[in-house]
């Protein structure tokens, strides 16, 4: 799992640097632990402003989609 993380800092920087307003993490549904350590990651991250969970048409709860910041 460090790895896939690694892999959502990565994707952020380059959303952010893109100019992006938000960026979407599909981690899937499964056991529901990689959604769990994506939440975690994100909910204080400092190129964060907000998180939801996708909506049923960007995927639902196999998506999380974090707001940048400006």
């Amino acid at each position: 799992m460090p790895e896939a993380l690694e892999e959502v800092e990565r994707f952020l920087d380059r959303a952010t640097l893109s100019g992006f307003s938000s960026a979407m993490i599909i981690h899937g549904i499964g056991t529901g632990a990689l959604k769990m350590a994506v939440t975690e990651l994100l909910k204080d991250h400092p190129l964060v402003s907000a998180l939801r969970p996708g909506k049923p048409e960007e995927g639902g709860p196999g998506v999380t989609v974090a707001e940048l910041k400006t």
